[in-house]
């Protein structure tokens, strides 16, 4: 980062940034905070936010911390229901938004602009009514967001809500995805879903401009597509984590015994297993994995979360004769420092849910995936795993216990998964490349500091 130190400039300039509380958009807010504070272009950084999922202040002294008011309740802090909760969130945090900015705008030290995340969808015309600059941050990647982008149009030409007989067929305004891969969430109102995402693509495009988590090499063509469709700046200057050796924005405690684990395994002999921090599974589902683990015959980390099985507390729900089948091959942890456990020698695979923040960090380690989306961007990302970058496999045909094992074995032993390693290996170098100095993301990181400097 230090390619980037500069002057600090003549007047104060404060930058202001404004996360979604939950794991996967706080972490790359605090990353990019991370980046911009070592630039030395910027006397200050404040980090509004809502008191649900408050960032420990510990662990970022350098910056500022304010917390507002979300008025959530216990029930509306825990929904699974993610339109609901975006839609309250933005409901309850309008009005102590603003009188927080107001306080801050009256203060001697000038802000230079307001960096938030694109589901808050109030803060432009906050933003507006102040007069100050409005940048987005988008957590995911430029794909899924043509995507959320396309939903009018997908819906006037039938392909959504998704029916069962569509599913395998492609959308040829959206390749490479095929209709069952277009971003959908569970909601008791799929109308207020296309709602919340129309005023999110709306708010976007009438922003000051658009950083991304991403690199050019990546995402060549949906940036590209991107850029003919939407006339704001945009700066693509990902991988964020990468721009520091691993540090935990988690808000979730890790089990510390992964890592001494890890040592004691073969290089790329373990499979890794994490779906993130919000997916939730059956018991039957659960215990599928289970056994399509410990019949795979290899090696496994596995985060098993509180809460992942609905219903259960934790392992209560393993079945019977897990544990002595695996026979001491198997290691399993409520959560892990996935950065370091993807980095690790003995690592050579991970089964994840396709989050962008885990897609982005198995490219950057070089550990080619098996991909178990969910719901919202994640089967996008995981499609272009699978069928673009090709450092992948899906499950297409269902899931049971003997399909998994067959294809755990497929990318940890065969040449398949070898092949896949080789072509992610090469994504990983790009990225290293691309914040390098001449590099694309190192260019647009420079280019987004002059341009915050020019308002």
């Amino acid at each position: 980062m230090e390619n980037h130190k500069r002057e600090t400039p003549l007047k104060p300039r404060r930058l202001l940034l404004f996360p979604i509380p939950s794991q996967g958009h706080i972490n790359p807010m605090l990353q990019l905070a991370n980046i911009l504070h070592s630039t030395g272009a910027f006397s200050s950084i404040t980090v509004i936010h809502p008191h649900l999922n408050s960032p420990n202040p510990t662990n970022h002294p350098h910056f500022t911390f304010l917390p507002i008011p979300d008025g959530l309740s216990e029930n509306e802090a825990s929904t699974r229901d993610v339109v609901a909760f975006l839609s309250v969130l933005n409901r309850n945090c309008a009005g102590p938004f603003r009188d927080c900015l107001a306080e801050l705008l009256a203060e001697e030290e000038g802000v230079a602009c307001l960096i938030t995340d694109a589901w808050w969808l109030f803060s432009q015309a906050v933003a507006d009514g102040f007069g100050l600059p409005r940048i987005v941050l988008r957590t995911g990647s430029v794909a899924s967001f043509l995507g959320f982008a396309a939903l009018p149009l997908l819906r006037e030409k039938g392909y959504l809500p998704k029916q069962d007989s569509q599913l395998e067929e492609p959308v040829p305004e959206l390749p490479p995805l095929k209709v069952k891969d277009l971003p959908t969430v569970t909601t008791h109102n799929s109308e207020n879903f296309y709602n919340l995402v129309a005023a999110m693509v709306k708010e976007t495009k009438s922003s000051a401009g658009l950083i991304w988590n991403s690199f050019e090499d990546l995402e060549q063509s949906p940036l590209t597509k991107f850029r003919q469709e939407f006339p704001i700046p945009n700066f693509s200057i990902g991988p964020f984590h990468k721009y520091f050796s691993a540090s935990s924005t988690s808000l979730l405690a890790h089990d510390t015994s992964s890592i001494p684990w890890l040592d004691t395994q073969p290089p790329k002999s373990v499979l890794y297993v994490s779906f993130g921090s919000v997916v939730e599974m059956g018991g039957n589902e659960f215990q599928e994995i289970a056994w399509g683990l410990a019949d795979s015959l290899q090696p496994f980390l596995w985060v098993v979360r509180p809460g992942l099985v609905r219903g259960s507390k934790w392992l209560e729900i393993l079945p019977n004769g897990f544990m002595e089948a695996i026979h001491g091959r198997g290691h399993i942890v409520k959560w892990a420092p996935q950065q370091e456990v993807l980095a690790h020698r003995a690592v050579g695979g991970f089964w994840t849910h396709n989050g962008w923040n885990s897609t982005l960090e198995s490219i950057c380690e070089g550990v080619p995936m098996i991909c178990y989306p969910c719901f919202g961007d994640q089967m996008g990302n995981a499609r272009y795993v699978t069928d673009v970058w090709r450092i992948g496999i899906g499950f297409e045909s269902g899931m049971e216990r003997g399909l998994m094992a067959r294809t755990i074995r497929r990318l940890m032993v065969e040449r398949e998964g070898e092949e896949m390693r080789e072509r992610i290996m090469c994504l990983k170098e790009k990225a290293g490349v691309s914040q390098q100095e001449g590099g694309s993301s190192h260019h647009y990181l420079e280019s987004l500091i002059t341009y915050i400097l020019s308002f």
